[in-house]
């Protein structure tokens, strides 16, 4: 019989891996020609200097099979941080292992040695699976807020 996912911090080594299920996620939602980012800019934004972004992965059999990747930002309601769940993603080969569960829960084990109030994240409006899921575990949708973005030119503009 084959045991559960094994979570743990992501190390320099798994970025291939990473970068690997981030592609596999942009394909999932749609985007597949969306990813930019690099093995380089995920190993420096994850263990450069200043890290920004943190991540935790599953493996199963020995393999990077899932990742969250998160960072920390902070509500002004609560007086307290907040983590945002970046991206959550599980290989479709290990699904149904409990892979996505143990990564939350290590991310809900880290949000409370950080004193967090709380885990925030997006989903896809198309995504009923996530949503069911998300759902079973006691998360809601935030209601009356839409997410609103400027990058590309529109930032560039802006910065003049």
């Amino acid at each position: 019989m084959r045991d559960g996912p094994r979570i743990r911090r992501v190390e320099p080594g798994d970025v291939e891996a990473v970068l690997a299920l981030i592609v596999a996620l942009a394909v999932y939602e749609r985007e597949p020609d969306a990813v930019q980012a690099t093995a380089a800019s995920l190993h420096e934004t994850l263990f450069g200097a200043a890290p920004q972004v943190f991540a935790h992965v599953a493996v199963l059999d020995g393999a990077v099979v899932g990742v969250a990747l998160w960072f920390q930002t902070y509500s002004t309601w609560t007086g307290r941080p907040s983590l945002y769940l970046e991206d959550l993603f599980v290989a479709e080969a290990a699904r149904g292992t409990g892979a996505g569960r143990a990564l939350l829960r290590a991310l809900a084990i880290e949000a409370g040695l950080r004193d967090c109030a709380r885990i925030d994240w997006a989903v896809l409006d198309w995504n009923m699976e996530a949503a069911g899921f998300y759902t079973a575990i006691g998360a809601r949708p935030s209601t009356g807020w839409q997410p609103w973005r400027i990058e590309g030119a529109a930032l560039a503009r802006l910065a003049e």
